[in-house]
């Protein structure tokens, strides 16, 4: 709170300040750490001032959901947001989005109030401290769906599950730890391993990887609830923002089910905007998780985008936003592009790049790609600062203002910056194209998008196979030159397809129902059942991960991967 100051001046020059206690500035003070009973966790956060002068806090629901163990029930208003924390039913508390969109929290000042929690911000961290509480008692026992564990409490307390570590084959046991914010004694129990200390319990124990721990809460008294389950999850939709929507549903194929993950996106909704995430915004090489993609470029939502090359670092495919290329396609793959109006184009795109020089054209066989083959390669200054050869032997063609500089041959690992003003052309196995480029000659470059198309279409994001096109299923892994057996291969997964009414659909799924996620033929019929007039596979196994408002819904947090680009949604709230 600031104190404004109100002046009265004399006749005489004299000035008095007299200061009023009543005027009051509103002040907002936000931050993307949280320090709960002393551990730190990159949780966002925000104080305001009401209308009444009254402090409230916020913390994004997705920090409360993995940090306190509350539960967020299913809304169609995302001003209102149902939870449960050691409680029966859901109740609402009031949503606030943060000025760039890319959180909303909740206000959980009645909390605050209630539970007699400490608050105090400190810099970017907000520290909060929960009374002590104490396991009393603590029991396992046999449900018809698998074990469920009961923990009896004197009082509500934080609680959160902080390590899940999928292995490579899902059907292999995982680590479990569950951390409780409570002390109590516990007798030991088979295959599970307690570790108290003064102000935690933490239970460590392995699940099989097809099973999901489900957590419910009571009060009077207060209990924690875990039940281990192998069936399908119940179905959740919540309004996120307008024009926003997370749902979660399993569908079903034959005797399978496949639980799955959508972000339901209308391309409507005004200050609602969906662009591709590249690395950063100087180079398309490197490598960050989709969260860390998604807080780079302060986007609300994000999914994992086109295949990349993971040693190189490098895309493997179309990136293409607000109208520039910023890396080609490969092996005429699907791919995806869309505009602010909702327009969805999808199709096994190409690209018929040339480079017309006075003694002729040479054609461009990959633009600014981790695809490396023999022929004339080309890296603008959206792959980064300067190219390092890929290959043995490589003659690099420098070109500023349209203009050859000159030409020089370089080995493998050896740099040669990229002129901001111009571009490289790299010759693998090329020396024929050589004479076309002497120091002084003029050149310029054409590039047309096949699919015609995809032309007019500012952003593009290629992966692949193609899966649904006009409503019908199109699967074809080997036109698009995709090794053997991957269709065949069951692996989480991740789409980007569009509906008859509009709206753009994001969606993940990770393992079916009692054993691993889909094949691709799976996975297009899938995506066909949940309404996809058009789809496009993106990038899937370890590289699958959704990201809304702050942390992962399709999965935790801690087993994700780095990726190269994905998709970015940008929310601006009307003030």
């Amino acid at each position: 709170m600031l104190a404004r100051s109100a002046y009265l001046v004399f006749g005489n020059g004299l000035t008095v300040a007299i200061a009023s206690a009543n005027i009051v500035l509103a002040q907002e003070i936000q931050g993307d750490r949280l320090n709960v009973n002393g551990r730190d966790y990159p949780v966002a956060w925000q104080q305001w001032r009401d209308a009444q002068n009254q402090l409230r806090t916020g913390i994004s629901d997705g920090g409360l959901a993995q940090r306190f163990g509350v539960l967020l029930g299913d809304t169609t208003d995302p001003f209102q947001q149902p939870v449960a924390w050691f409680q029966r039913q859901f109740s609402p508390l009031a949503v606030r989005f943060s000025a760039n969109g890319m959180y909303r929290y909740l206000d959980i000042t009645p909390w605050i109030e209630q539970h007699q929690w400490r608050v105090q911000p400190q810099g970017n961290t907000l520290q909060i401290s929960t009374p002590p509480a104490r396991i009393l008692s603590w029991r396992q026992g046999r449900q018809p769906w698998g074990d469920r564990w009961v923990f009896e409490l004197d009082r509500p307390t934080p609680w959160q599950i902080n390590r899940l570590t999928f292995s490579r084959t899902a059907l292999t046991p995982r680590d479990l730890s569950l951390t409780i914010e409570a002390t109590g004694q516990l007798a030991p129990l088979p295959k599970v391993k307690i570790t108290a200390t003064p102000d935690r319990t933490v239970l460590e124990t392995q699940i099989p990887g097809t099973v999901r721990p489900v957590a419910s809460m009571l009060l009077n008294p207060p209990r924690l609830v875990i039940d281990f389950r192998s069936d399908a999850p119940p179905p959740r939709t919540i309004q996120w923002a307008p024009g926003l929507r997370w749902q979660q549903q399993t569908v079903i194929l034959g005797t399978r089910q496949f639980p799955v993950d959508l972000l339901i996106i209308n391309p409507q909704q005004p200050g609602l905007r969906l662009r591709p995430l590249e690395i950063s915004p100087t180079t398309l090489v490197g490598l960050a998780t989709v969260p860390e993609l998604a807080q780079r470029w302060q986007a609300a939502a994000a999914i994992n985008g086109g295949f990349f090359n993971r040693d190189r670092q490098a895309p493997l495919g179309a990136i293409r936003r607000e109208g520039n290329w910023l890396s080609g396609p490969i092996l005429n793959r699907g791919a995806i592009g869309w505009d602010d109006r909702g327009q969805i184009v999808v199709g096994r795109l190409s690209l018929q790049q040339r480079v017309r020089t006075p003694t002729g054209t040479v054609p461009i066989v990959t633009f600014n790609s981790g695809y490396v083959q023999a022929g004339l390669a080309l890296y603008t200054p959206s792959w980064g600062g300067s190219y390092q050869g890929k290959t043995g032997s490589e003659v690099v063609i420098t070109v500023r203002n349209e203009q050859v500089v000159g030409q020089q041959p370089i080995n493998k690992d050896q740099t040669v910056p990229i002129p901001s003003e111009g571009f490289l052309l790299v010759a693998r196995n090329f020396n024929s194209a050589l004479a076309n480029f002497p120091p002084g000659a003029a050149v310029q470059l054409e590039t047309t998008a096949v699919p015609a198309a995809f032309n007019r279409i500012p952003n593009i994001v290629g992966a692949g196979p193609l899966l649904v096109e006009q409503g019908r299923v199109v699967l074809n892994a080997a036109l698009e030159q995709f090794g053997a057996g991957l269709d065949a291969q069951a692996a989480p997964r991740s789409a980007m397809g569009n509906r008859s009414d509009g709206s753009i659909v994001w969606v993940t799924t990770h393992n079916r129902i009692g054993g691993m996620g889909p094949t691709l033929a799976e996975w297009a019929q899938i995506v066909h059942r949940l309404g996809l007039i058009n789809a496009v596979n993106l990038d899937g196994g370890s590289s699958t991960a959704l990201y809304l408002g702050g942390v992962l819904v399709d999965r935790h947090g801690v087993t994700t991967t780095r990726v190269n680009n994905a998709l970015g949604v940008f929310w601006q709230p009307t003030p």
